[in-house]
């Protein structure tokens, strides 16, 4: 007896893999840390404090 393969279904099999491997990569992601200037950040808001008050 042999075997065939259905085709849409390897091709939805494949596709449902694919969506599933995305999304796991997603959540794995993590965003590229930047060399952040916390003194300046932190004179900014001074400075806006200021000039509410």
């Amino acid at each position: 007896m042999a075997v065939t393969r259905l085709k849409r279904k390897n091709r939805k099999d494949k596709a449902k893999a694919a969506v599933r491997r995305q999304t796991l990569k997603n959540q794995n992601f993590q965003p590229v840390m930047k060399m952040v200037d916390i003194e300046k950040i932190k004179e900014e808001f001074k400075a806006k404090a200021s000039k509410k008050a």
